[in-house]
């Protein structure tokens, strides 16, 4: 066996994407330099590490228990390169959040005062959709999450950090009377969705499903930057959080429309598996926003 770190770390990230694309992408590399380290990684085994069925990628159950010991060993390796920065009598180490859509407006104040305090830590920062997150908490990748929208199955620790608020938003071409709305002038509209599995679009449905609507036109798009713009372009409302469209409001490029039974309000959290053994950095981390957190959200995110 001649098999290097670098493969095995190209190996994990394969399988935990599941594409030999979006692992180039998250590493930085090329498709066919990822495919050859992939493919010099596999001629080190008799046993396939990979199949591939109608042009789609699966992992091998064999692959699996490779991906499960090459994350061991590079845990291990970098609780090396940590314990020799430790030794030095500095805080090091990895701390990995995973964050829905619009929580990336909330986290970067949440995180760069320990990271400036704390210099030598390493942040590894993920921001996808609800489903995802609640996956990698499921399988320990992450030390901490940030969601609006709790999962019912997991037993988590949490510090509730802000109300969420979720208006439906239009265009400052949109003419309003005044007054609040019923919620069937939804029927009427171009609705834009966020994909499956977000969060904001499991509040929508929510709403529209107690409010007895029956929705024609949907729009679908893969984050909130993109249903924010698609809004400010005009080619439709959306249900969406105050958070994230604050600035187009003060503006005037955006506008809330009222509707009886908006707003959703929910509670962003920052939450943790339970069980979770913590390192060093994550237990400072989880410390330093039961202590400050309640100043950041005055300081950045009072109206």
């Amino acid at each position: 066996m001649n098999y290097t770190l670098h493969q095995l770390q190209i190996f994990l990230k394969v399988t935990q994407t599941g594409s030999i694309t979006k692992a180039a992408e998250e590493l930085h590399l090329t498709q066919p330099a990822v495919s050859i380290q992939l493919k010099n990684l596999q001629d080190q085994f008799d046993i396939p590490l990979t199949e591939v069925i109608k042009r789609k990628l699966f992992i091998t159950d064999f692959g699996m228990e490779i991906a499960r010991a090459a994350e061991a060993i590079l845990n291990e390796v970098y609780a090396i390169n940590y314990k020799t920065l430790a030794y030095k009598g500095k805080m090091s180490g990895r701390l990995k959040i995973s964050v829905v859509s619009t929580g990336k407006y909330i986290v970067p104040y949440l995180i760069t005062d320990f990271m400036k305090t704390y210099g030598d830590i390493e942040l590894i920062l993920d921001v996808t959709n609800k489903t995802q997150v609640i996956k990698s908490l499921e399988n320990n990748e992450i030390d901490f999450a940030l969601l609006s929208v709790m999962p019912e199955k997991l037993m988590l620790g949490k510090i509730a950090m802000m109300n969420n608020e979720l208006f439906l938003i239009a265009n400052r071409d949109f003419e309003t009377t005044g007054n609040e709305y019923d919620p069937h002038i939804l029927e009427s509209l171009p609705l834009i969705y966020r994909e499956n599995g977000s969060a904001t679009r499991q509040l929508m449905e929510n709403f529209i499903e107690m409010s007895g609507l029956i929705v024609s036109k949907k729009i679908e798009l893969t984050s909130n930057e993109a249903v924010k713009q698609a809004v400010l372009a005009g080619l439709g409302c959306s249900i969406m959080p105050l958070i994230g469209v604050k600035n187009e409001l003060l503006n005037g490029s955006l506008k809330i429309v009222p509707v009886k039974g908006l707003p959703i309000v929910t509670v962003w959290n920052l939450v943790w598996m339970k069980q979770k053994k913590f390192s060093p950095v994550a237990t400072a981390f989880r410390h330093y926003i039961m202590l400050h957190h309640e100043q950041i959200m005055k300081k950045h995110f009072s109206i």
